[in-house]
């Protein structure tokens, strides 16, 4: 996974050193292994690599290509990061985290009818290649994904909620509603699919978070518990404990030791 900052400036930073060099930035772009889709400075599509096609099963790239612009995609504009997009053809690098994918516009769109993905979610980049008068030549969107539901719909759709929803009281009824099934229905349907209850899901969802916020040496243990909505006492160190094996202080000394 490319997740750190410094990994993403490094790989922009080679991307930009290709630009005078356009058949080989395109093969580049076509073996990379995770999806990349480049523009024209008016949002046309000029590139798609094997990674995106692969993907969404889009059988040729000529389906894309010169027909697709991600400046007029009404499934773009409705994320609310249009003006964070619009940054980038303007040569800013720009990133967008947890951006919920249009899947059922993509498959409408391409005809794609065997595509397994319920929903995803993917941290995006796009960043311009400038020519060497500084204006922008291509703009590049590299598309890592964050979170891919595969599987039985109505829990897919519940644990996607479950996972959009993790700072919020977790609510059985909302929970099933998202699932469009009824509340005693979707509990044993959701334990036989997954093993666990909703909220026990809901739990480990949260320690998961949690864990992330205690690596972050510029919070305290209090502070990483108040930024996952969870008070830090007792009851919740013990919670922590039962699911990690550790306290919350002895996790976050043993993986700085690591490091």
């Amino acid at each position: 996974m490319i997740d750190t900052d410094h990994g993403r400036n490094g790989l922009i930073g080679s991307f930009h050193m290709l630009h005078d060099n356009e058949e080989l930035l395109a093969k580049v772009i076509d073996f990379f292994p995770y999806p990349l889709q480049v523009y024209a400075p008016d949002g046309t599509s000029v590139l798609v690599n094997k990674a995106l096609l692969d993907e969404y099963h889009v059988d040729s790239p000529e389906r894309v290509i010169g027909k697709y612009n991600v400046l007029t995609d009404p499934a773009v504009i409705a994320t609310g990061k249009y003006d964070l997009l619009l940054r980038a053809f303007k040569g800013e690098t720009v990133y967008g985290y947890d951006i919920r994918v249009p899947i059922e516009d993509i498959k409408k769109k391409y005809g794609v009818h065997d595509l397994d993905i319920i929903a995803a979610y993917q941290d995006i980049t796009v960043f311009p290649i400038l020519d060497d008068q500084q204006r922008v030549k291509y703009v590049v969107a590299l598309m890592i994904d964050r979170r891919v539901y595969r599987g039985k719909e109505e829990i897919e759709k519940a644990r996607e909620y479950i996972e959009s929803h993790w700072q919020e009281p977790f609510s059985i009824s909302e929970t099933a509603k998202a699932a469009c099934l009824s509340r005693a229905h979707f509990s044993r349907l959701f334990r036989k699919h997954t093993g666990m209850t909703p909220y026990e899901y809901y739990i480990n969802c949260k320690i998961d978070k949690l864990k992330e916020k205690l690596l972050d040496a510029n919070l305290s243990v209090k502070q990483a518990f108040a930024q996952c909505n969870m008070d830090y006492n007792g009851h919740s160190a013990r919670i922590f404990r039962q699911k990690v094996g550790l306290s919350p202080s002895a996790y976050r000394k043993a993986v700085q030791g690591k490091g």
